[in-house]
């Protein structure tokens, strides 16, 4: 798969610097811990948690002190992949017959998306080097449910510089042992967006540790995150207040096709589907065509349209109905429409749902297919007996 153009320039630099380190015959000491920032600071390889004879992923693993190290003295089955020829033959020539390491040159993402997933994926500040809207859905693919995911990112360098709001990539130096400088690009971004970046893409931000050089001077600072990718998905309300009593009765529409399910971000930080107040005098299926069409740009006919039933529950008071459908054809692709408040419209794979669904899709999406681990307000659903058979 081709990258962009920050990733390019990366990968030479990365190039460089492996050929480099090659010619200079550097050979760094052992590891005896996992330094997630600065040497001998901050958490060790504990907040990987349980390691013996489990599968782990050391992404961008450089000359792989740290994965043989989990192997020798943890007892992980780990893969080492990293994309620079130069770091893998550093690799290769010092831990290839190690019993338990399998180093592997390849891209990140490629590797990530054709692997089994794994019961811990790890990063020492390798992340920040890839486009996370690349990286982070591939990533969330090869964490097994209930597995971890752990990696640093740059968050102020050396001179004070600190991160952006904006996904973006931006230069930074890269210093050479012996003199001699890189240039790379790197996303240095706010935790509040690493956050919500991670959230989007289906994992489960627990903690942020705060990695602060040492040496006085030196602003350098690392932000360790610590992540898993949940079990089950979670909902919430878009808000604390209840729905007003004329917008209690709702549609909720499925669109299921080869690129996975149609999911939209409401202005309030909730995921959901496309769909909204039924209007007085239009059928149910007109209302999922009007929704649809007002929300998403995408154009359907009443007759695609396959109701499943109907979902009550109780919002602050007031019963919510809201009637779970399925749209089996579509026309155009789904874009942000002018004046609406949900907009980001993404393909999902079922089995990696975003975090924060809104209640209603979330209960309308257990309608359709019970068996999604999704957790959720509980609600009724009676369902229809011309709609069920449409999964």
């Amino acid at each position: 798969m081709a990258t962009g153009r920050p990733e390019a320039a990366n990968a030479e630099a990365w190039h460089a610097y492996g050929t480099h380190h090659l010619r200079r015959g550097t050979v760094l000491p052992e590891a005896a811990r996992v330094d997630w920032g600065f040497e001998g600071g901050g958490p060790g390889v504990e907040v990987l948690g349980e390691l013996a004879g489990r599968r782990v992923l050391d992404l961008g693993c450089g000359p792989a002190r740290h994965a043989a190290h989990l192997v020798r003295a943890h007892g992980a089955l780990v893969d080492a992949v990293d994309a620079s020829a130069g770091q893998y033959e550093r690799a290769r020539a010092r831990y290839g017959s190690l019993p338990g390491l399998r180093l592997v040159l390849a891209d990140a993402v490629e590797h990530l998306r054709a692997s089994e997933p794994y019961d811990v994926v790890y990063s020492v500040n390798a992340v920040p080097y890839i486009d996370p809207h690349r990286l982070l859905p591939a990533l969330a693919g090869a964490v097994k449910p209930g597995g971890r995911l752990c990696f640093t990112v740059l968050h102020t360098n050396s001179r004070g510089d600190g991160p952006s709001d904006r996904v973006a990539a931006r230069p930074e130096i890269l210093r050479l042992a012996g003199g001699g400088e890189l240039t790379v690009h790197m996303w240095v971004l706010t935790t509040d967006v690493w956050t919500a970046l991670l959230t989007e893409y289906g994992l489960r931000v627990e903690q942020v540790d705060v990695l602060d050089a040492p040496e006085p001077g030196n602003r350098a600072s690392y932000r360790l995150f610590r992540v898993t990718r949940p079990v089950r998905v979670s909902s919430r309300p878009r808000t604390d207040k209840p729905p007003v009593a004329h917008a209690a009765l709702g549609v909720g529409a499925i669109l299921h096709g080869p690129r996975g399910l149609l999911l939209g971000r409401h202005r309030h930080g909730t995921w959901e589907l496309p769909g909204g107040t039924v209007e007085p005098g239009e059928s149910l299926q007109e209302a999922v065509v009007r929704e649809l069409g007002e929300e998403t740009g995408l154009a359907a006919r009443p007759e695609d349209v396959r109701l499943l039933g109907t979902l009550l529950d109780d919002a602050g008071g007031i019963v919510r109905v809201t009637v779970a459908a399925r749209v089996t054809a579509w026309r155009g692709e789904p874009s942000d429409q002018p004046g609406e408040s949900v907009g980001r419209w993404r393909w999902f794979v079922p089995d990696r749902l975003p975090e924060q669904l809104f209640v209603c899709s979330a209960q309308a999406l257990t309608a359709w297919r019970p068996a999604l681990p999704i957790d959720h307000a509980p609600a009724r659903f009676t369902p229809y007996g011309t709609g069920t058979g449409d999964r």
